[in-house]
């Protein structure tokens, strides 16, 4: 292989074409089994952490449940566990390197431990006949587990810094023909925060010169590829030569120089919950999971949507009655606009805001579509004519958006889904977009937290396909989670 920036070189393997990146190329040391310097300061900033966290719980449940009077059988097991506690942690991989910085794993670890952990205590509790306050270990673990996600958070984000600088990045070689390989190397590319660089791709000499004959990818030259550039991790996108035996012997080979393997299946938007790989007739294949559209997990997600639905009205009352009152005296008008949104199958369903513009703003809609700053599909305006004054801002911190709970309640809605569109939207819907309909819509979901009004029609589209696909109540949790960041900043918001 060769390239414009690297010469041909030939082996007896035929030619590797290797195109360096804007990385330079690092001379590799005669050892490479060790781990780099910042993954072990992020996995004992992890044991700290952690440590910290039971600290913290098992403190609180002391001091609120018995104040200073502390039997001695209490201390014996407050001081248990904090090193139990980051016993299961790293049982549940909480401190695997391959969850460091992205995806949802490394937080799954801290809840699972935390169940790990109260189903422990019960059994050594039941076994060694000893009697341990149901309201301590009640108060101790949630405690526990709520403040090593926070702390596992803020570790997780001190670290997206440091790789938004081009620090604690794993250099990548990506390996495969010109198409599926600069593919893979956008998408690795595309969130820094992941923690990949690509630092070289490896192709066939011949491939995408039209009438050369493609040249097969031979393991020994990824292997003088992959030592050149001092790679942490070789990525395989989808290749029909690198398959069966081939890349076994590959797998091998990098496993010696203590270098990670990654097979790309070419498979986009769908998350790991989906994907299963299991051994069939001798051979492992990636078996890809239906979506859970309805059944057992949405009876889950119903309940849990109005019973919070119903905590918000209860808590919000008094905003919601100030903030009904605010629009009732600031500009002529009904307080509340209500406006025909299409629901999940296509049901047609009345969704409920705080009114933020002027009584006749529909009236005067025509005359500022060619003014519109929204997608093309969606007519949305930054400085929009119509608004008020007070709607300009409960829009920004989208307050206009709360009488929603009652369409959550009623069971219209849910807190996350994807965005409920107009009868006109649905009617513009390519055959692949209706599957957003297979959901309720949401007050909240992955078009809120990535930007909103800021996105384009194609963007919004596959941010809802997205989340209709791989959907979990995990994945509600965080998307709540971040609707309190994005809320707060007002980004996209108008």
């Amino acid at each position: 292989m060769s390239g414009a920036e690297a010469p041909g070189r030939m082996d007896g393997h035929g030619p590797l074409w290797v195109v360096p990146h804007e990385v330079p190329a690092i001379v590799p040391l005669p050892s490479r089994s060790t781990e780099p310097r910042w993954v072990g300061v992020y996995r004992w900033a992890a044991v700290g952490g952690d440590l910290l966290a039971a600290m913290l719980g098992v403190s609180i449940a002391l001091l609120t449940r018995f104040g200073y009077h502390v039997g001695p059988s209490y201390l014996v097991v407050s001081s248990l566990l904090p090193p139990a506690w980051v016993g299961v942690v790293a049982l549940s991989k909480g401190y695997d390197p391959r969850y460091f910085g992205a995806g949802p794993d490394e937080f799954r670890s801290l809840m699972r431990s935390g169940v790990g952990v109260t189903a422990a205590v019960a059994m050594t509790s039941y076994v060694t006949k000893t009697e341990i306050a149901r309201g301590f270990v009640v108060l101790a673990i949630p405690v526990m587990v709520i403040s090593a996600l926070l702390l596992r958070y803020a570790l997780r984000k001190d670290l997206h810094r440091h790789r938004v600088r081009g620090r604690c990045m794993h250099r990548v070689l990506v390996v495969g023909r010109s198409g599926p390989a600069a593919t893979l190397c956008e998408h690795l590319e595309k969130r820094p925060t992941d923690g990949y660089r690509v630092v070289a791709t490896c192709r066939p000499r011949g491939d995408g010169h039209g009438h050369m004959q493609p040249d097969e990818l031979d393991e020994p030259d990824i292997l003088a590829a992959a030592d050149r550039h001092a790679v942490d991790v070789v990525a395989i996108s989808t290749d029909p030569e690198l398959v069966g035996q081939s890349l076994r012997r590959l797998s091998w080979a990098l496993e010696q120089r203590g270098i990670e393997l990654i097979v790309s299946p070419g498979i986009i938007e769908v998350a790991g919950p989906r994907i299963s790989v299991r051994p069939v007739a001798g051979l492992s294949l990636l078996h890809l999971e239906r979506p859970s559209v309805s059944g057992g997990p949405h009876l889950m997600k119903a309940v849990f949507d109005r019973t919070v639905a119903l905590g918000f009205i209860a808590v919000l009352s008094p905003l919601l009655i100030g903030l009904a009152l605010a629009v009732k005296v600031s500009s002529p008008g009904p307080v509340l606009f209500r406006q025909q949104r299409i629901g999940r199958g296509g049901v047609e369903f009345t969704m409920l805001k705080f009114r933020s513009m002027y009584s006749d703003a529909e009236q005067r809609l025509g005359d500022l579509y060619a003014l519109s700053d929204g997608n093309g599909v969606i007519f949305k305006m930054r400085d929009d004519p119509r608004m008020t004054p007070l709607g300009r801002w409960i829009r920004r911190f989208s307050l206009d958006e709360l009488p929603q709970l009652f369409n959550v309640l009623r069971g219209d809605m849910s807190l996350v889904g994807p965005r409920p569109p107009l009868a006109e939207e649905v009617a513009l819907y390519a055959a692949d977009d209706s599957r957003r309909m297979l959901v309720k819509p949401g007050m909240t979901g992955l078009w809120q937290v990535s930007g909103r009004s800021d996105l384009s029609w194609d963007e919004s589209v596959r941010l809802d396909l997205r989340y209709v696909d791989n959907w979990s109540m995990t994945l509600d949790l965080l998307i709540l989670w971040k609707t309190v960041r994005a809320v707060a900043y007002g980004a996209g918001a108008y």
